[in-house]
């Protein structure tokens, strides 16, 4: 072992120990690595930050932002709907909910299809009283099942690849792993169908400050434009919308006031709406209802030509110039440049329009104005507001660019007409030209901790190879499996994956054990594509704690988990793959090479 290979195995192991330990940020141990690297020679100055520039760091940042577009479209929850109401029980909830963010996350980033169908997935648990902890969990296995299967499914997809590259000289293509993804998606489809029920039923969620200020009540006003395409429609018809979960507290027709107006009263063109519900049923009816918030047609200052709408929610201060007054007596159009959209208060039902309502402290109103003016307007009248939260309220929805655009791309890979990093990018820049996603959100959508830690740890990773240290690792596992089946050699390399996955986090784990694979398997005669495959297979397959993967994150506070409640289901579903997943990759890519 030269100097060189000594001090890249040591930076390698520390860092290990580092993202093991915990006490730190995964971002922060692997730029401080990044920074050691070059410190102690191992790392050259000059590639020190190849990884921003890499087409890895590159893909998954625009998967994230094509994910994010196409879960504000609504088309996901569109597609459902028709099933939602036959969905009654855990037994019918699981597979359907189980299949449908499988199959979504073949086609966007798993942890983004995961979070664009768990409020599906939390309405039908308060609708029909399930338990959150039988369906979170199998969705989120689900996820990470599916996003095996095509090459921006999952990031370790796209490193492993991009690895190949080095080594081979060809990157595996989008739908190189769907051999082995769909037999390995479909078994854990039909295991957790079934082994759910080895979950708890008694898990209580844990309600979060984003969680806790949905649940805020809001009264808002709408219009049924004079060119309304649904003139004639009824009142419960209206609700059926929103699934029942907004309701019509008063119709102003023709001047008269109609309170709670019975659920066959028709709604004709020019007629004025009172609604109440939480944020998210309210914005489905009154886009699915196609009507208009009336406060919103008034158009917002611009300052400059770049500034956006925002609509944000605010809660009225103890010290606020708004207490005791409305709206129009507070002129907050005129003086702000700002419009009012909805009220809520806690314990009341608010029975007048929302411009007429005097304001109280601790009322939470919904504003609407410029990117560049609200923050302003917000600190002028003595409002703060709710964890810089943003609300959607009657705004315009792209439901089929996002679609159109992501299998654009997908097929513009699938025949190698572009490079994969290229469709994405492109893809991404689409989605905002088109104004599906608002340029503001795509940054929000873009993992900063995982771009990092992706970008840091490709160059320390390389380290290993550069040095030669991962030939020599390989040569040290090829004398331990030489003369054995070469069976045992993948199924072993899968199990390193799967095992350093969960505290190393699943890009760092391809990063370092891929090399390694590839080596060995040289050194053994064997096809490196195999022991590629597996790496990939077994760092996208973290089935066993809450933190090695986003999704299992993700679904941990709303589930009311517990750390040993993943193992629970984990475990026999970690074996599944292991037992079966390296028999399937074997025969659809063969050890020995051709």
């Amino acid at each position: 072992m030269t100097l060189d290979q000594g001090l890249a195995f040591g930076l390698v192991a520390l860092t290990i120990g580092a993202f093991i330990w915990g006490r730190f940020r995964y971002d922060v141990i692997a730029i401080c690595a990044l920074l050691a690297g070059v410190a102690i020679g191992v790392v050259p100055a000059k590639s020190a930050f190849d990884g921003f520039s890499n087409d890895i760091t590159v893909i998954i940042a625009a998967a994230l932002v094509v994910s994010a577009a196409f879960a504000k479209s609504g088309i996901v929850e569109a597609a459902l709907r028709p099933l939602i109401p036959r969905l009654k029980t855990e037994r019918s909830q699981v597979p359907v909910l189980t299949a449908a963010v499988t199959i979504l996350s073949t086609a966007t980033k798993n942890v983004g299809a995961l979070a664009i169908l768990m409020p599906v997935a939390l309405q039908l648990s308060r609708r029909t009283g399930s338990s959150p902890s039988r369906l979170l969990m199998p969705m989120a296995f689900g996820a990470m099942l599916g996003g095996i299967v095509t090459l921006v499914g999952t990031a370790p997809n796209i490193i492993v690849s991009q690895v190949r590259e080095e080594l081979l000289g060809k990157p595996f293509g989008m739908y190189d792993y769907a051999p082995v993804g769909l037999a390995l998606a479909a078994i854990g489809f039909v295991f957790l169908a079934f082994a759910y029920r080895i979950l708890p039923k008694d898990r209580a969620p844990a309600v979060n400050l984003e969680e806790a200020l949905a649940a805020n009540a809001y009264l808002t006003e709408v219009e049924a434009p004079e060119d309304w395409p649904l003139a004639g429609l009824r009142i419960g018809a209206l609700h059926d919308l929103a699934g029942g979960e907004a309701r019509v507290m008063m119709l102003l027709s023709g001047g008269r006031r109609r309170p709670r107006p019975h659920p066959n009263t028709k709604v004709r063109p020019g007629d004025v709406l009172l609604l109440q519900g939480e944020p998210q049923p309210l914005d489905e009816l009154i886009n699915r209802g196609k009507l208009r918030l009336t406060r919103s047609d008034r158009p917002v200052a611009m300052e400059e030509p770049t500034d956006e709408v925002r609509v944000v929610e605010a809660v009225v201060g103890g010290e606020s110039e708004l207490i005791g007054r409305s709206a129009q007596q507070s002129d907050l159009y005129g003086r702000q440049g700002v419009n009012l959209l909805a009220v809520s208060r806690s314990g009341f039902d608010l029975k007048q329009r929302p411009g007429r309502i005097r304001l109280r402290a601790g009322d939470i109103i919904v504003l609407q104005g410029s990117e560049r003016t609200l923050p302003a307007a917000l600190a002028a009248l003595g409002l703060l507001p709710l964890a810089e939260r943003e609300v959607r309220l009657g705004g315009i929805r792209h439901v089929l660019a996002p679609a159109v655009i992501l299998a654009a791309a997908m097929v513009l890979v699938a025949f190698q007409v572009v490079p994969v990093a290229i469709a994405f990018f492109g893809a991404a820049v689409a989605m905002i030209v088109v104004g599906a996603l608002r340029m503001r959100e795509a940054y929000a959508a873009v993992d900063g901790p995982l771009i990092v830690l992706i970008a840091a740890m490709i160059p320390v990773s390389e380290a290993i190879s550069t040095t030669g240290g991962a030939e020599l690792i390989g040569g040290w596992l090829s004398s331990v499996f030489r003369g054995q089946s070469p069976m045992i050699a993948l199924v072993s390399i899968m199990a390193v994956a799967m095992a350093a996955t969960p505290f190393l986090n699943n890009a760092a784990t391809v990063l370092i054990v891929a090399p390694v694979g590839a080596s060995m398997a040289r050194q053994l005669g064997l096809n490196p594509d195999p022991f590629l495959m597996a790496v990939a297979v077994g760092a996208a397959s973290d089935f066993l704690t809450p933190i090695g993967h986003q999704c299992n994150t993700l679904v941990m506070g709303p589930g009311g988990y517990r750390f040993a409640d993943y193992p629970r289901l984990g475990a026999p579903l970690t074996l599944l793959v292991l037992v079966l997943g390296a028999p399937l990759i074997a025969w659809f890519w063969p050890l020995t090479a051709g």
